[in-house]
C-alpha cells in the first residue's frame, strides 16, 4: 500500500442466503479472515467488517453495503477490500453505477479485490492506470444509462438515509 494514505479499511462480503443457518459462524469467520488480512499494515488499519447474508442482488436492498456506502461518504472508510468484485454487484451495470458513485465522492475511495491476476482490481496500486480506466468505463456507462443511473442513485441514497435516520442519525461501528 502507499505509505502516504492512512487506510481506514472495509471488508466486503456478500454471503448466500443459505449461510443464515450459520450466521454467527460466518461472522466470526470472516471477521478473523479480513482482521487476519490486515494486521500487518503498516499504512492501513480495519475500520469495520461488512457482511451481507442475503439472496438481494440490488444493492440498494443490501444493509450492509449500504452501510459501508454510508461510511465511505462520511470519510469513515476509504478502501474497501473483498475477495471478488463479483460481491460488489452483481451485474455490469450495477457494478458501473456502483463505481461511479464512489469515485464521485468527495473522499477519494479505493477498491482492492483478490481475483486472479487478470480481474484484480487495485486501485491503490493503479498498475496501468486503472483507477482512471475503471472510472472512465463508470463514467461512460453512467452517461449514456443517463435516467437509470439517476434512478439507481436516489433508490441509493434513500435507503442510505433511512439507515441512517434508523441509527439515531448516524452509522454506527
Amino acid at each position: 500500500m502507499n505509505t502516504d494514505t492512512i487506510y481506514r479499511i472495509a471488508g466486503y462480503i456478500k454471503l448466500a442466503k443459505l449461510w443464515e443457518r450459520s450466521k454467527e459462524q460466518a461472522v466470526e469467520l470472516h471477521q478473523n479472515y479480513f482482521k487476519d488480512k490486515c494486521k500487518d499494515l503498516a499504512d492501513g488499519e480495519l475500520y469495520d467488517v461488512y457482511i451481507d447474508i442475503t439472496g438481494a442482488k440490488n444493492i440498494y436492498k443490501r444493509t450492509e453495503m449500504l452501510r459501508l456506502l454510508g461510511d465511505c461518504a462520511v470519510g469513515r472508510v476509504n478502501c474497501i477490500i473483498t475477495p471478488t468484485r463479483a460481491y460488489l454487484a452483481a451485474n455490469h451495470e450495477e457494478f458501473c453505477y456502483l463505481l461511479h458513485f464512489l469515485f464521485s465522492m468527495e473522499n477519494r475511495i479505493d477498491i482492492v479485490t483478490e481475483d486472479d491476476d487478470r480481474f484484480q482490481i487495485n486501485t491503490i496500486r493503479n498498475i496501468d492506470q486503472q483507477r482512471e480506466a475503471l472510472k472512465k468505463m463508470a463514467d461512460e456507462y453512467t452517461h449514456i444509462a443517463g435516467a437509470a443511473y439517476s434512478n439507481w442513485q436516489a433508490r441509493v441514497s434513500e435507503a442510505i438515509e433511512k439507515k441512517q435516520e434508523g441509527r439515531e442519525g448516524g452509522f454506527k461501528k
